[in-house]
């Protein structure tokens, strides 16, 4: 067995929330892991962590990371990029001075980390650059695929499919009540997206219970072992892009509380900047040492 550099790390952390958790494993010079033993680590951590992510430093620094559930290869993890380089540029005074890194991100390619640690305690991630898909699914598809009655999605605006890190559907709620008090059947949900082709489903209210938010926002991923994400960079970034496409949002900086009543929510942070909508937050590390494997 051979020992690799371990951090749980809770992203998106506010206050006296709890965070989304990520498993960091930073690779040294000369380590690697096969898929096939990634996806064995990540499967040893099913229902203690959403996603495991695994960290390389390049040879021109930049650094490379990739991202497993307990079911599968993740495109691109949002919470676990904050979790892992939030840790890295808090913990190195040469990255501190950085304000920009590039990194390579799972399947979506090169992305550039603003460092805001110093004046906001966050870092920031460039969302990939959008697809709008749109989807034909009815009203009636939607509601049976989340146990919801017909009535308590909103007609004030449209279901949509946007990627913009992950294929996500997402579906306005009526009430906030609702939104944060329902909990769908896992595996009628798994089984609708994964015959939809739909990595995670966001519910939204516009209606927050903190009056400073822009939006109330959970996020259900079946698809990669669990049912609930409690805080989620992809989702809310394609769920940005949706509050631009549907003029909600102009852009400037927000905040997006996320959960449901069964816990203090958490915080992610938008803004849209030079074409491209950036997501961010801070980071608390749990759980620090050693991973045999």
């Amino acid at each position: 067995m051979k020992p690799y550099g371990y951090k749980k790390i809770d992203a998106f952390t506010s206050g006296e929330s709890l965070g989304n958790p990520a498993a960091c494993i930073y690779l040294k010079e000369g380590q690697s892991l096969s898929e096939a033993d990634m996806l064995h680590i990540a499967k040893r951590h099913k229902g203690f962590i959403s996603e495991v992510v695994y960290c390389r430093t390049k040879p021109d620094r930049s650094f490379e990371l990739t991202y497993y559930s307990s079911e599968c290869e993740v495109d691109f993890c949002g919470h676990g990029t904050v979790a892992c380089m939030y840790d890295l540029i808090k913990g190195n005074p040469a990255l501190l001075e950085k304000k920009e890194i590039t990194i390579y991100a799972g399947k979506k390619g090169v992305l550039t980390v603003y460092n805001e640690i110093e004046t906001q305690d966050a870092v920031y991630i460039s969302a990939p650059k959008p697809r709008h898909i749109g989807t034909e699914l009815s009203i009636d598809e939607v509601s049976e695929a989340l146990s919801l009655q017909k009535n308590q999605i909103s007609n004030s605006y449209p279901v949509d499919v946007i990627d913009a890190g992950l294929k996500t559907l997402i579906v306005p709620m009526t009430a906030l009540k609702d939104e944060i008090s329902i909990f769908p059947d896992e595996q009628i949900l798994k089984t609708f997206c994964l015959n939809q082709q739909i990595d995670i489903t966001l519910i939204f209210s516009l209606e927050t219970e903190n009056p400073q938010n822009k939006a109330r926002t959970r996020v259900f991923a079946p698809k990669f072992g669990y049912l609930e994400d409690p805080a989620t960079g992809s989702g809310n970034s394609a769920f940005g892009y949706y509050m631009l496409k549907n003029k909600v949002w102009d852009g400037s900086p927000i905040t997006i509380e996320q959960g449901g009543a069964d816990r203090i929510y958490n915080t992610v942070k938008l803004v849209y900047m030079n074409d491209c909508i950036r997501f961010g937050g801070k980071a608390a590390t749990r759980i620090e040492g050693v991973y045999h494997h």
